[in-house]
């Protein structure tokens, strides 16, 4: 085994550089042209998150600039009269109300600027808790197939880890350009006032330094895009050897190193990756740093020439290399925090083209009202076919469900019960083909609306890290009487018995005074979920799987007790469960093959008959 290489499937080296050839194509202009759309976008956000201090931060960094443009003139008031002819007294005394408007510029943008940064500071954490919500009311509503489809978990991944987190930096960093280009704007218009042919040497200061900039994030954006699935496998790895779940096999199968072989092969790679980025970075900022130091040097000779040829005076030139100084290091903040704001723009574009894709696999316009129940559920010609799936799960399948049955579907491992389940609790559209309730095509109701109207007891349920009451009523409040109805037709209240703080004890042990249950406790808290729900259509899929023989007899009679007048689909392997059902329907490999009670399957000496006699040999 030691020797053997590691399988790591989607992991192979040459799949995370995807997308990097393209993402490296991406120039300056390409920045500049998505700059306008990023600001807008960021301001958009900002503007619904908090319209007071999105105002107030725009508004105070654009008084800012203007103190900024009275303080650099009355610098040339200054130098002016401290180069005139004339006793030093007399021109400090003449320097005096320059000065004074210099200070009191200067403490006016020092004002405007905490106001401003205060605004900000307010933004941040409204920006942070809209983009979250929004991510999260998606995800919560995309159609459940969306989760078997690999490109939209990468999407997500990508939405998740960078696009939320960003929001906020996209929004700071946005305030940062507007902040530097009105900054630039000031010392633009001071220059220009005092003479235009000092406007081009600004830029021979401060671009090589962007071009540097821009490159270093482009790199990075790449290969960190080109990382995800390394990423999201190191995460799955880390919670393979962390969780709790796993704890015990980890150690009975003796996995410590395997599963660490397998991090250490997908972090050693990342690790190159990250390196050889680190590496061409540096050589980007070199050869800018190199090309800055240059671009300075011009323009102080410039200046030198101009003073030379007395094309301006001494003290416009003073002033002139207080403003320069200042326009570069606006012009730095500019560039640096338009970097940052197409860097961390490319991730927060990510989350916005993933919020795009999941309104779009969000069912909409679906207006016709659900009935208040059924005389017969009946699905018709349905096909479905899992993304990425080469062959359908389910092919061309019609049953029929009339209310107060209790129906059951048995079959095989991988038949398509459970596919089929969840189609007819809306948790599937199917890929053609119907699901109605009496008349009412299921494709024209709204999916919440039917999901009030069903209720799924899952095989694989959600061991929700929540007390044993919201474990129950998952949010609903129906009242006490319903609570302690639904788990004594489960058999949860025995379990709630023993727990020390009854139905207010918290199901999980990373909690302080947390209880962990068993398997079989577990499951009948998640039946007792699904009584409580009250609905008109219960699905239980193998709801009895962790259950020991006595326990689950004790809860099949309590399923057809509590079935009285309702509709129950019960999925089981146990065929001993379901001789009793209204209507059984075998699937095979995704189709109906047999049909009819137990009796009549029983006398058809098919697969059904097959199974059961099997299963009854064995308690011979």
């Amino acid at each position: 085994m030691a020797d053997e290489p590691l399988e790591l499937g989607e992991m192979s080296i040459s799949d995370w550089y995807a997308h990097s050839d393209k993402l490296a194509e991406v120039g300056f202009l390409t920045i500049a042209r998505r700059l306008p759309s990023l600001v807008s976008q960021a301001l958009a956000i900002a503007w619904r998150a908090d319209r007071r201090d999105t105002v107030l931060a725009i508004t105070l960094n654009l008084l800012g600039g203007v103190f900024t443009a009275f303080g650099l003139l009355a610098t040339t008031g200054v130098l002016t009269a401290l180069f005139s002819e004339g006793p030093t007294p007399e021109r400090v005394v003449a320097a005096l109300p320059s000065l004074a408007v210099v200070a009191g510029a200067a403490a006016l943008r020092a004002v405007v600027q905490a106001g401003a940064g205060w605004a900000q500071a307010r933004l941040d954490p409204q920006v942070s808790r809209l983009t979250e919500e929004r991510l999260y009311g998606l995800t919560s509503r995309v159609e459940l197939a969306a989760y078997d489809d690999p490109e939209f978990h990468d999407a997500l991944q990508r939405a998740r880890l960078r696009g939320v987190s960003v929001a906020d930096a996209v929004v700071s960093a946005t305030v940062d350009v507007l902040t530097a280009a009105v900054g630039i704007a000031a010392v633009a218009g001071v220059l220009g006032v005092l003479h235009p042919v000092l406007l081009p040497l600004l830029l021979l200061a401060v671009l090589p330094d962007a071009w540097a900039m821009v490159r270093g994030a482009r790199m990075r954006y790449a290969t960190l895009y080109a990382l995800i699935p390394a990423a999201r496998r190191k995460w799955i790895i880390g919670d393979l050897a962390a969780d709790r779940s796993p704890a015990a096999e980890v150690r009975s199968f003796t996995m410590r190193g395997f599963l660490l072989a397998m991090y250490d092969a997908v972090a050693r790679a990342e690790q190159d990756v990250m390196l050889r980025l680190a590496r061409r970075q540096t050589y980007a900022k070199l050869a800018g740093e190199a090309l800055s130091g240059l671009g300075a040097g011009l323009v102080y000779a410039a200046l030198g020439v101009l003073l030379a040829v007395a094309a301006i005076p001494l003290a416009v030139a003073g002033t002139a290399v207080l403003a320069i100084r200042s326009a570069q290091q606006s012009l730095s903040n500019l560039m640096y925090a338009t970097n940052r704001l197409y860097e961390e723009g490319l991730y927060f574009t990510d989350f916005l083209e993933f919020c795009a894709d999941a309104e779009r696999r969000i069912p909409a316009g679906r207006t016709a009202a659900m009935p208040e129940g059924f005389q017969r559920v009946t699905a018709t010609g349905v096909t479905f076919t899992y993304p990425g799936a080469k062959e359908p799960a389910l092919r061309e399948v019609s049953v029929e469900i009339k209310r107060g049955e209790i129906v059951a579907f048995v079959g095989e491992n991988g038949s398509g019960k459970t596919t089929l389940s969840k189609i007819l609790a809306g948790l599937y559209e199917p890929d053609t083909g119907t699901v109605h309730w009496d008349d009412t095509d299921l494709r024209q109701v709204s999916p919440d609306d039917l999901r009030l109207r069903t209720a799924v007891i899952a095989q694989d349920h959600t061991r929700w890290p929540l007390t044993a009451r919201y474990n129950i009523t998952m949010g609903t409040d129906k009242g006490e009487p319903a609570l302690l109805s639904a788990a004594a037709v489960a058999g949860a209240d025995e379990v709630v018995e023993g727990l020390p703080h009854g139905y207010r004890t918290l199901l999980d042990r990373r909690f302080k005074d947390g209880q962990e249950l068993s398997g079989g406790q577990w499951q009948r808290i998640a039946v007792a979920r699904g009584f409580h729900r009250d609905a008109d259509l219960l699905i239980c899929d193998e709801p009895t799987a962790a259950l020991d023989a006595r326990a689950e007899h004790a809860l099949f009679e309590r399923i057809r007790t509590h079935a009285d007048g309702r509709t129950v689909l019960l999925i089981t392997h146990r065929l001993a469960s379901v001789r009793y059902a209204d209507r059984i329907y075998v699937l095979e490999h995704g189709r109906i093959t047999e049909e009819g009670d137990h009796d009549a399957l029983m006398a058809l000496n098919g697969l059904y008959a097959d199974l059961y006699s099997l299963q009854a040999t064995a308690y011979r």
